[in-house]
């Protein structure tokens, strides 16, 4: 087995491509060691020390650092943990992914399916090229509220994200959309 690693624009996240699929659809974000329990190997990579974060998307695995510890000294052991999961034959999540968007319904509902649909067209491809995905949260008075996950969690350039990119793309195709705001998990 072969791993690929590519670097993120968080630099305490690094995307790592096992050549297969990891989750297929959905995503599912472990932001810490006991949001792991569902996912064997989350809770395998939790392990290593220095990991805390793990992020599953379709064909890649995106593991945050502590600040404190060194790439050099993680990825190898990282590397070992993905490949004797894969290798083990157990699965890499029990039970469902997340499918990603919150539920709304209500009077903004053609809005939000609008919102929805941009964000899975335009948006969401281009975030997990970089190792993360941003779901929708909310809507409420012109305000979007979106779920920043994996590599755009904590990323350094995630507000220039949401304002510069997500923001204008939102309010050009929906006049109704006036900010875009990130939503702490």
């Amino acid at each position: 087995m072969f791993i690929q690693t590519e670097s993120t624009p968080n630099p305490a996240t690094f995307k790592f491509l096992p050549g297969q699929e990891v989750l297929g659809l959905g995503t599912a974000d472990f932001p810490n060691a006991d949001a792991a329990h569902g996912s064997p190997l989350a809770r395998r990579l939790f392990q290593i020390s220095g990991v805390t974060g793990v992020f599953l998307g379709s064909d890649f695995i995106t593991v945050t650092k502590a600040d404190e510890v060194e790439w050099q000294h993680m990825k190898p052991e990282i590397l070992g943990g993905i490949m004797e999961h894969f290798q083990s034959g157990a699965p890499v999540i029990e039970g469902e992914a997340d499918a990603g968007h919150a539920a709304h319904d209500g009077p903004d509902a053609e809005i939000v399916s609008q919102i929805k649909q941009l964000l899975d067209s335009r948006v969401r491809p281009a975030v997990a090229q970089d190792g993360g995905d941003i779901t929708f949260h909310g809507f409420e008075r012109g305000v979007v509220y979106l779920t920043m996950k994996g590599a755009c969690a904590g990323c350094p350039s995630s507000t220039m994200t949401l304002k510069m990119g997500i923001e204008n793309l939102l309010r050009h195709y929906i006049p109704e959309v006036t900010e875009v705001r990130p939503v702490a998990v």
